[in-house]
């Protein structure tokens, strides 16, 4: 049984930040009771990335392992607004906008999510029916002063950035949905630390045993720096189409790789410190990065699509070919024609004509498959062709007078 609850353990705080309080933890998995397992989402966007799934891969792992996991939707929550890193209140969504996010977010969650072991909660179920005296009592637990405690409510009032009262109400609401949901462990990233140790607090208070705490880290975006963001634009959405999320796969760092692999793979960890001898032996990193883009294509689309997004990451970046659905714009470039940068930004290949630019500069602009390096260049009818930025971006474009 040791041996065992070890293993669980392993595979469970794999890649965990921090875990409140791991003792707690292998005392739970020995007693053989089915653990229930509880991570709330509030669907504040309808779609999620792969920095979503570090935690939603984790409650995969518990399942595994035979617990039961409730994936708590906080329609409630949604409503006032997670204020964890804002330095502003946040925009409460409607309640109709949180029914359909919502929804999107129950398919999607499927793709890792085993149906047969996983509830899925709203928290409206218990906090609609609070009336204004239970609310009163529930913000009676708390001081402003222990709020204050929060780093982010801290930093606001520091700077006399305001601070809504309703936003004082959110960790109180995460920490009653534990109670509610009697749960023994519950997940959350690193950013949500104050919110979940209120969930131990809560339940203590109630007579139940606290919950455990798995902190689950943030994930980096494609650029290796910042947290996966899609305000950012450094982000892989789970519903992307699958040659687009292998090329975006292909293009992180190698150091970032084993990052990757760490936090969305279910490779064991075994497997993953062999890969890691091999590419010391001298194995190309790349051949163990397609295995990565591989795994996680057929996980949210299909084996066979894994396998055509690598064929065709092999013959439009190995071998320089061109892909066959290249888009057609037409652009006016009148008598005197037109900088470069204002055509690809028309073509909508870049954003701005800055970030046009800046490609110029870094050589990652092709005309009909030459590299193009004069950003002064004015473009005119007789400049017609397939033009390409980056690795992704093509457009066939005509140019008019």
């Amino acid at each position: 049984m040791k041996t065992e609850v070890a293993e669980a353990i392993a595979e469970i705080t794999r890649g965990a930040e921090e875990v409140l309080l791991e003792q707690e933890l292998a005392e739970k998995l020995a007693s053989g009771k089915p653990l229930v397992v509880k991570a709330g989402f509030d669907p504040t966007a309808p779609d999620l990335h792969l920095g979503h799934t570090v935690l939603i891969n984790k409650l995969r792992v518990f399942q595994d392992f035979g617990h039961k996991v409730v994936f708590l939707i906080g329609d409630f929550t949604g409503m006032i607004g997670d204020p964890t890193g804002k330095n502003v209140t946040r925009k409460p969504l409607t309640t109709e906008q949180v029914i359909a996010n919502a929804e999107t977010y129950k398919e999607q969650v499927f793709k890792i999510l085993d149906p047969a072991k996983t509830e899925i909660r709203f928290n409206s179920e218990w906090m609609s029916k609070m009336g204004a005296a239970d609310m009163i009592k529930l913000a009676a637990r708390q001081t402003v002063a222990r709020m204050l405690e929060r780093d982010d409510f801290k930093k606001r009032y520091q700077n006399n950035q305001s601070i809504a009262i309703h936003e004082f109400l959110y960790p109180l609401v995460q920490g009653w949905d534990s109670v509610e949901l009697k749960a023994d462990v519950e997940l959350g990233g690193t950013d949500q630390r104050f919110n979940l140790l209120m969930g131990r607090e809560l339940q203590k208070e109630e007579g139940q045993r606290p919950q455990t705490v798995i902190m689950t880290p943030l994930l980096e975006g494609l650029d290796g720096v910042q947290k996966m963001s899609k305000s950012l634009n450094n982000y892989i959405g789970i519903t992307e189409p699958a040659n687009d999320m292998f090329g975006k796969i292909m293009s992180v760092s190698d150091e970032l790789m084993w990052r990757y692999f760490q936090l969305l793979s279910f490779r064991s960890i075994t497997e993953i410190d062999e890969l890691k001898a091999a590419v010391a032996d001298g194995k190309n990193p790349r051949d163990v990065k397609v295995l990565l883009a591989k795994e996680i294509i057929a996980r949210f689309h299909s084996e066979d699509d894994a396998e055509k997004a690598e064929q065709d990451f092999i013959q439009r970046f190995q071998k320089n070919a061109l892909p066959d659905d290249i888009p057609e714009k037409t652009v006016q470039v009148g008598a005197e024609g037109m900088a470069i940068g204002n055509v690809l930004k028309e073509a909508g290949l870049v954003e701005s004509t800055s970030e046009a630019l800046r490609m110029i500069k870094q050589n990652a602009v092709k005309v009909d498959g030459e590299k193009f390096s004069d950003s002064r260049y004015l473009c005119t009818e007789k400049d017609s062709g397939v033009y390409q930025v980056g690795k992704r971006r093509f457009a066939k474009i005509n140019l008019t007078a």
